[in-house]
């Protein structure tokens, strides 16, 4: 094969062997003609060459003629390229290619244009690392946290004229259009500062297979040498780089395959990591270790061969075993401790910044998250709660002075249920809610000592159909009873109607200043948690009472750093005050009770502490919410889909049987090393209810027996004018007339508030023995 220039043939081997000649002269794109020779289709004038003929000696060699096309056009793009970087769009003008081909090329100068997707580390506050959340496992470091072998086999493998060419490596072109021609083999040419930018700038163009894709590589590949140097490129290529097994850069793949970091490579290591990038699939040492092997051999001769290695270090590393080990902190999902708080964190992060720069920007992401409260946290939950069939729970611990999340349980067990119960379940919070309606009633001017009617059922008129409630239990209630009793004991009856006399508008604001997100509706039933809300929220509202009546929202992320270094938020918490110090001291010392002898006496920790049990409807739900001074602590149980809690652990699941000991157990742990505190003391509020809310007096008449119409007119004789109407089965009352009545007779009740329970007798029930009629008596006769 020759080539024709001015009408002189050079041999090919000649021109092959002097690259500048290449380099100076012409690149071209040859077409085939009949004479079966191929003439130049473009033929750009570099230096004076004007006119190129090639001439195929042999047939034979059609089979090589797709790589030889292919090296041929991709260097008359390249020198297309090389004569824009360098002689300006004269040139290409006259093709009439410049304004195409280059249009809309980035802005190399804007360091936006080379970011590549890099890992967020999510730590705790103690400094463990939690989480790397990721869509390509990256991290980059300096030049000079790169192992110096890695650097040499890079190059080496890679591009061995890295440190000679200005971006493009001419002389390299026209070695592999030789060899593509010798051989038939398909030897690329692009230098690792084309690489680089075919990865990073030009990414949406890197499958693109065209002349113009090439020109502007080249022309961005010189640009970028002129405006970096080789050491900064080749840390930049080094950190882009994919390695295979979902490692991308040299840190992400040392960590992958060595455990180690990429400054600690050997050389044997180095350039087993330096032959992946080729086929990274086919040659992980993971799953094809010979050819991972073989590879690595090549590349160690190559370092030989361009003196990056003596002759031992070249023996000693050939020989090298391969020892594989992942590091412990790449498991498949990146997520290595508290999976529920990682979830929590992970949506905050994804809802504030979006998906693409949380998974891809490399951020720090320092929590709130105590990792020594976390461990107590999850052994509290499985060490009460240890069989497979239990329910599932949920625990969140906030520091109240300053609304830091310190731990966080969202379920049982990670690998089987990722849904979090602590921040995405909304479930009623039964009595746990009388904390709000208790809260407010104080702030009405209700003192703990006012009298409340506990007598059940409590029937609530409501406008339409009266509102029906009983104690727990089937409790019939004890008469009137103290604000502070029926808090203590949970008598539902007493809240309902303490509700109905509040309004239940007046307690949803209540909940809403104290930290309750959800959407809740003024419905009386609140009180007793008829709405539903999320463990974190609960902890959050009742660690209002252990701030002296401050709120501090709940916080997970105290400060978020980017990659580049800059702090793009941080915490600076702020405390509310939405209710008043006194209002959260008589609170809080009524809610002591409910440990110290009241539903949750299984709490009880021997230091200060409050809190408030919550049951649902046939023990769908279980709660218990308690605080110290330091830490509020909120526990959930229940099963999803939900189903009655009746046999847990052979026994009826209530607030105080389950979530009160698992509480308890937490808090010991959490506090050991804590001082003990009790709630700072403040004045009574100013109480007004005496001038207007004082007891009622009356009497509530005995209707037993009478008739319906006759029982109603005597209420109605002493003052009160609310009654419902029931029936029930009685052996002992005939039918027709009233077997039972609540209030009892002789309680006293607020003829203006009560609502009296008329039940009409219906007869004996079913299955219960009918008196027979009584004979007739026998006449007696008289004698005259």
């Amino acid at each position: 094969m020759s080539v024709a220039c001015f009408g002189q043939r050079f041999p090919f081997r000649a021109i092959s062997e002097n690259r500048e000649f290449i380099a100076r002269y012409t690149m071209t794109l040859a077409w085939p003609v009949p004479d079966g020779s191929r003439r130049c289709r473009y033929s750009m004038i570099v230096g004076s060459c004007e006119g190129v003929r090639v001439s195929r000696r042999s047939r034979s060699r059609r089979q090589k003629r797709s790589g030889i096309l292919k090296i041929l056009a991709g260097a008359l793009a390249v020198v297309l390229a090389s004569a824009l970087a360098l002689s300006g769009a004269g040139v290409a003008l006259g093709l009439g290619l410049a304004n195409t081909w280059l249009e809309g090329l980035p802005d190399i100068d804007d360091p936006t244009v080379f970011s590549v997707a890099q890992t967020t580390k999510i730590y705790s506050a103690d400094g463990v690392l939690l989480a790397n959340l990721y869509l390509e496992n990256r991290q980059v470091v300096e030049l000079d946290q790169i192992s110096p072998h890695l650097l040499h086999a890079v190059v080496a493998v890679e591009d061995e004229r890295f440190y000679q060419h200005n971006g493009v490596d001419f002389p390299g072109i026209a070695r592999a259009l030789v060899t593509n021609f010798t051989t038939g083999r398909n030897e690329g040419a692009s230098t690792l500062t084309q690489q680089y930018i075919r990865n990073t700038i030009l990414a949406d163009e890197r499958f693109e297979i065209s002349y113009r894709r090439k020109a502007r590589e080249a022309v961005l590949a010189m640009e970028l040498e002129r405006k970096h140097s080789k050491d900064e490129i080749l840390a930049m290529y080094i950190n882009t780089v994919y390695y295979g097994e979902g490692a991308y850069g040299a840190e992400a793949a040392a960590l992958t395959y060595f455990n180690k970091h990429a400054s600690e490579l050997t050389i044997a290591e180095a350039a087993l990591l330096a032959g992946l990038p080729q086929a990274p699939g086919r040659l992980s040492p993971y799953d094809n270790p010979e050819d991972a092997v073989s590879r690595r051999q090549w590349v160690l001769s190559k370092m030989f061969e361009q003196g990056y290695i003596t002759s031992e270090e070249y023996e000693s590393a050939k020989v090298e075993g391969l020892s594989l080990q992942r590091s412990p902190e790449l498991d498949e999902q990146g997520v290595y401790s508290a999976p529920y708080f990682v979830a929590h964190v992970k949506k905050l992060l994804q809802d504030e910044y979006g998906t693409s720069l949380v998974f891809k920007g490399g951020l720090t992401v320092y929590t709130t998250l105590d990792t020594t409260l976390q461990t107590y946290a999850e052994s509290a939950v499985t060490g009460v709660l240890n069989l497979p069939e239990d329910p599932d729970a949920a625990l969140v611990a906030i520091d109240p002075n300053t609304g830091y999340v310190k731990a966080l349980v969202g379920g049982r067990n990670w690998e089987t249920n990722k849904f979090n119960f602590a921040t995405q379940a909304r479930r009623q919070p039964g009595s746990s809610f009388k904390m709000f309606t208790l809260v407010t009633a104080l702030e009405e001017g209700m003192p703990p000592s006012r009298k409340l009617d506990s007598s059940s059922p409590a029937v609530i008129a409501t406008g339409g159909r009266p509102w029906k409630v009983g104690n727990a239990e089937g409790g019939g209630g004890r008469g009137y009873i103290t604000l502070q009793q029926a808090t203590v004991g949970s008598v539902n009856t007493a809240f309902a109607r303490l509700i109905a006399e509040l309004g239940a508008e007046k307690v949803v604001l209540t909940a809403r200043r104290m930290g309750i997100e959800s959407d809740i509706k003024p419905y009386l039933s609140i009180t007793l948690g008829s709405q539903e809300v999320t463990p974190i929220e609960m902890a959050s509202a009742f660690g209002t009472l252990a701030a002296d009546g401050k709120h501090y929202p709940h916080t997970s992320i105290t400060k978020i750093v980017d990659a580049n270094g800059e702090t793009i938020f941080e915490a600076a918490p702020e405390g509310e005050q939405v209710i008043s110090h006194s209002i959260a001291y008589a609170a809080t010392s009524i809610l002591k009770g409910v440990i110290s002898g009241g539903t949750a006496t299984r709490a009880n920790i021997g230091r200060p502490a409050a809190g408030k049990t919550g049951t649902t409807q046939d023990y769908r739900d279980a709660w218990f919410v308690g605080y110290t001074p330091q830490l509020v602590c909120s526990v959930w149980m229940g099963y999803t889909p939900e189903r009655p809690m009746r046999n847990v652990h052979g026994r009826k699941v209530f607030g105080g049987t389950f979530p009160a000991p698992i509480w308890h157990d937490f808090m010991i742990k959490a506090l050991a090393d804590q001082p003990v505190l009790d709630f700072n003391p403040a004045p009574a509020p100013e109480y007004t209810w005496k001038s207007t809310w004082d007891v009622p007096t009356f009497a509530v008449p005995s209707i037993v027996g009478l008739s319906q119409d006759a029982a109603i007119a005597a209420l109605l004789a002493a003052g009160f004018e609310h009654y419902e109407i029931t029936s029930t089965f009685s052996d002992a009352v005939p039918a027709g007339l009233v077997a039972a009545q609540a209030p009892g007779p002789g309680e006293t009740a607020d003829p203006k508030q009560a609502v009296v329970t008329i039940a009409i007798s219906t007869g004996p029930g079913p299955g219960l023995p009918v008196a027979p009629p009584p004979e007739p008596s026998t006449p007696t006769t008289t004698s005259p």
